[in-house]
């Protein structure tokens, strides 16, 4: 189950560091969505940290498994926010956010079974 884990932690962190670079960079089409869902522009690099730091935590948590577990507790609620964040306004465009959920609370289901907390 552990190679399950690392294979799925890689995948996660992957794709939240390229979710902060996006962050870091802020294209056009991630301002456009912020501006749709309400989010100002000054926001793109406290989130874009968040992103990059819980990325780290799951790549130092396939060596320190609580840390991994925590940074994907951490990223699962805030892409929980994320889709909260479009469904408040209306928004139906979370598909990215449902699938980086579904990335960070798989990480998570298995941080925590192959530390044995279930």
């Amino acid at each position: 189950m552990f190679k399950a884990y690392v294979v799925v932690a890689v995948l996660t962190a992957v794709a939240n560091i390229y979710a902060a670079i996006s962050d870091f960079t802020r294209p056009e089409w991630l301002r456009t969505i912020m501006t749709r869902v309400g989010v100002p522009g000054s926001w793109t690099v406290p989130l874009g940290i968040l992103k990059a730091v819980g990325a780290l935590g799951l790549l130092v948590g396939i060596g320190i498994p609580v840390v991994g577990t925590a940074a994907a507790a951490g990223l699962t609620l805030f892409f929980l926010g994320a889709i909260v964040t479009h469904l408040r306004v209306h928004d139906r465009g979370f598909g990215w956010a449902l699938g980086f959920l579904l990335l960070s609370a798989t990480t998570l289901l298995l941080g925590v079974y192959t530390e044995g907390l279930v």
